[in-house]
């Protein structure tokens, strides 16, 4: 069953920002989408089985502090 985590990332203002968040989280087992709303500053992931660790380790690895 597929599930959606959601994460503000209040840090993140530009498209190097997104595509470094992506990149990241992109490698996370189990991500299949990842998406990126620079306006709100909200990352929004789905997927099986996912990890709310390893997924907050992958935003901390790009430069960013995921709340």
């Amino acid at each position: 069953m597929s599930e959606t985590m959601t994460y503000s990332v209040p840090a993140m203002h530009c498209q190097h920002c997104e595509m470094s968040i992506r990149e990241e989280v992109s490698e996370v087992p189990g991500v299949e989408v990842v998406g990126v709303d620079l306006e709100t500053k909200i990352v929004t992931v789905s997927g099986r089985e996912l990890s709310d660790e390893q997924l907050r380790a992958a935003i901390q690895e790009a430069g960013y502090e995921a709340a």
